[in-house]
């Protein structure tokens, strides 16, 4: 089944030339990472078209990038070359040898070792704030509906400084609403203008409380930013209290045309659970009073100094 077929072979490549007009670029860069892997793993295309189970004019339409493989296709091959799927697609982290490295380093290591990681090369790279300075800025996340805004404004109100209201701070960089932005301009301007209002508050505003988009973790350089320069607390609600509040202030967007908006709301907050919880404190809203919400954050906030 694997015996090496020249005539295929042959065929294949006497074609290229014809064919060359015709190739990807995506399946052209693919087959110059699956060639150049196997150089690396010293493995000739008969070798690795045994070892992964896959037709040697398979692998040599693959390496010409006119072989538009099937994902499970690839997947043997990544197994045979005992790599990550990954790498054949050209992810970041295998553009160099020190990027694959550092991500050995890192496999297989838990979340605290992570952490550790990640604080220590903000540190290295001057992308941390000093930790006085992290301090005096308090960052709500979570999701619509979590109480940002009403818990933020009287928290700023108890502890006499500023509020930021980062959604307004977006309109004002980009000069429309929020709903324009999207609109018109879609969710890559957003997440500049995102960015763009976070280094500005961060800039002029020393001492603040601020109220944060939901889809602020959806972005990790902006994510990263709002962690090296912020005490983050993630105010966190059942989906259920989440809808209740979003109906209850008057917007029906959420229900408007779409019966599985409860369903779509659990399958957000589970995707984003991990990111709001590397946030410095966690402070559950779900069926409590506001006051004695605001309450436990001010204490959240006095405790963050000590």
């Amino acid at each position: 089944m694997m015996e090496r077929n020249e005539s295929e072979i042959t065929a294949v490549q006497s074609t290229e030339a014809v064919r060359e007009t015709e190739r990807d670029p995506f399946l052209v860069a693919l087959g110059e990472r699956v060639r150049g892997l196997r150089a690396r793993k010293g493995m000739a295309r008969r070798a690795l078209a045994i070892a992964s189970d896959v037709s040697e004019r398979h692998l040599a339409n693959l390496e010409l990038g006119v072989g538009n493989a099937s994902i499970l296709v690839l997947r043997q091959v990544a197994q045979a070359l005992g790599c990550q799927l990954a790498e054949l697609l050209g992810d970041v982290t295998t553009a160099t040898p020190e990027w694959l490295l550092i991500r050995d380093l890192l496999a297989n290591r838990g979340e605290d070792d992570l952490r550790r990681g990640r604080l220590a090369l903000a540190e290295l790279f001057g992308e941390s704030a000093k930790p006085d300075a992290r301090l005096s800025r308090v960052a709500l996340i979570g999701l619509r509906g979590a109480g940002k805004s009403t818990l933020g404004a009287r928290l700023a109100e108890r502890l006499a400084v500023p509020f930021v209201e980062l959604n307004r701070e977006i309109e004002r960089v980009a000069g429309c609403s929020l709903n324009e932005i999207h609109n018109l301009l879609g969710p890559a301007a957003y997440r500049r203008y995102e960015r763009r209002a976070l280094e500005e508050t961060i800039q002029l505003y020393p001492d603040a409380v601020i109220a944060t988009p939901g889809g602020i973790v959806s972005d990790p350089a902006t994510f990263n930013l709002l962690l090296a320069h912020c005490w983050t607390v993630w105010l966190k609600a059942t989906p259920e209290e989440h809808m209740q509040r979003v109906i209850a202030q008057g917007d029906l967007r959420p229900m408007s045309g779409n019966r599985e908006a409860m369903d779509d709301l659990k399958r957000i907050l589970a995707g984003r659970a991990a990111f709001y919880g590397k946030s410095d404190a966690v402070l559950d809203t779900s069926g409590r009073p506001e006051d004695q919400v605001l309450d436990d954050l001010a204490t959240l906030a006095a405790e963050r100094l000590e």
